[in-house]
């Protein structure tokens, strides 16, 4: 969803970095190929995250949500030297289309991928991280928040997707729209949590950045 007008929306777009070609061939791989490709990040969000991840220059990245791979590319390009990324994905049919990508890149050793429930895996990552991006199923983003936080490396950065949800957030509820229910409870959460500071960017379908107490 795009909150700005188009024609103000294209302008910022137009006057922003551009992605790099291999994310180009991935974007059309994954809409000739894959459903729901809209899920993608996307080039001008996408430019968001590696300027992130480049200001931060974390040696661990933690990714909830793989799909098939662009946004954990544009994070990688902020990895410190010998960083790593740890992403995980459900969908065991992406695993190779991902896996493809990754290798092309330059970041091929850096990202090891992770194939199961997210709920089940993040307990047993052996590692703390100084940027986390959460960006899959909605219902689960407040048990991920609970699940991630003490991984967190102190003043660590947390980034959410969609967290204004197609603009649902302000509309009413309908209490059978567990999604838009789960992303409201999200929001409230960080914005009351005393680990966090959080700002609300209205990037494409909303991205907030949490940053974790020293």
């Amino acid at each position: 969803m795009h909150f700005l007008p188009e024609k103000l929306d294209q302008y910022v777009v137009e006057h922003s970095v551009q992605e790099p070609k291999l994310l180009q061939e991935l974007t059309r791989e994954t809409y000739q190929k894959v459903l729901q490709p809209i899920m993608l990040s996307g080039p001008y969000q996408g430019r968001v995250l590696s300027m992130i991840s480049k200001l931060k220059r974390p040696k661990t990245i933690l990714e909830i949500g793989t799909f098939t791979g662009y946004a954990t590319l544009c994070l990688a390009e902020g990895l410190a030297p010998n960083g790593k990324i740890d992403t995980i994905d459900c969908n065991e049919e992406l695993y190779d289309f991902q896996r493809m990508y990754f290798d092309k890149s330059e970041y091929k050793s850096q990202i090891h991928q992770h194939l199961g429930n997210a709920l089940d895996i993040i307990p047993k990552l052996d590692a703390t991280y100084d940027l986390i991006f959460i960006d899959a199923d909605k219902p689960n983003y407040s048990n991920y928040f609970e699940l991630i936080i003490d991984k967190v490396n102190p003043e660590g950065i947390i980034l959410a997707d969609n967290v204004l949800w197609h603009g649902k957030v302000v509309e009413p509820l309908n209490e059978k729209d567990k999604s838009t229910k789960a992303v409201l409870e999200f929001n409230t959460l960080l914005k009351n949590d005393a680990r966090v500071e959080t700002v609300v960017l209205p990037i494409r379908d909303g991205l907030t950045i949490s940053r974790k107490h020293p």
